[in-house]
């Protein structure tokens, strides 16, 4: 069988609902590596809180973060980054609507920055930005905020959340990308126009000489479509967003009853 590359999101996807990789997805990822494959991250997350699972896993290849705006090689550092923030002026303007819809908070990241509107324990245990090292600056963000931020992240009341992201479009379509989060997190993550998983990936798969038709991609949420979409095998969990049906080849069992490796097991014929 030809080399292939298999790209896994992870909220929704590979983690199950208590933020693990199973015991058999992970022998499955042993598996298909051991078989010759290739196996990358590609989240939403930031570098910060996806590292433990890239670790985790035993990885050695680059891995997407920030919806596409961020891709770079956790263990190689000569391996040349891809970094494509949002413009400054353009978050500005972003935060000033925030204010207006008076979210419950706005965080803004500049790689593994943070900057965050106002103290917020739960979203800083979310986010993996509680270690000592992690940089945190609590503040008004029209005020901290002087770098273009690789991306901004919403906490929207539960009602505003289709009227912000209508003014979103509304306002700033032609330079930004939005996408809500999934399950169990309602949030809305902004990133620079014609930033997504797929961006990545492509680089990915040209880097290791892997055609498109060999790529297969797991995901569950709207920002995993583009990505589904140009994998050669584009596989939905069960537990997924029907936004995705228009593009996927393929659905497997959901995230907690370890759906990845059970697609993974049958479509390279082991056990």
């Amino acid at each position: 069988m030809k080399k292939h590359l298999i790209a896994l999101d992870l909220d929704g996807t590979l983690l199950t609902s208590t933020q693990t990789i199973s015991k058999r997805n992970k022998a499955a990822i042993k598996k298909v590596r051991e078989l010759g494959h290739t196996v990358v991250i590609a989240t939403g997350r930031p570098h910060r809180a996806s590292i433990d699972y890239y670790h985790e896993l035993a990885l050695d290849t680059p891995m997407v973060n920030f919806n596409g705006a961020l891709l770079h090689h956790p263990t190689n550092p000569k391996w040349q980054a891809l970094h494509s923030p949002l413009g400054v002026r353009t978050a500005r303007k972003i935060i000033q609507t925030c204010y207006e819809f008076e979210v419950k908070n706005i965080m803004a990241e500049v790689k593994d920055d943070v900057f965050l509107d106002r103290y917020d324990e739960e979203i800083l245990t979310i986010l993996h930005t509680q270690k000592e090292e992690d940089p945190i600056t609590i503040g008004s963000l029209k005020n901290t905020l002087k770098h273009d931020p690789t991306s901004l992240l919403i906490h929207p009341k539960d009602e505003h959340v289709e009227a912000l992201r209508q003014k979103l479009d509304d306002d700033h379509a032609d330079v930004i990308e939005h996408r809500k989060w999934g399950a169990p997190w309602n949030m809305i993550e902004i990133v620079r126009e014609g930033m997504n998983k797929a961006v990545g990936l492509k680089r990915i798969a040209h880097y290791y000489h892997i055609d498109q038709a060999n790529v297969v991609a797991f995901g569950d949420e709207d920002n995993d479509l583009e990505m589904l979409d140009y994998a050669g095998v584009g596989v939905k969990m069960a537990n997924g967003n029907a936004c995705l049906d228009a593009v996927i080849n393929e659905t497997t069992a959901t995230n907690d009853e370890d759906g990845v490796a059970k697609f993974l097991e049958t479509y390279f014929d082991f056990t």
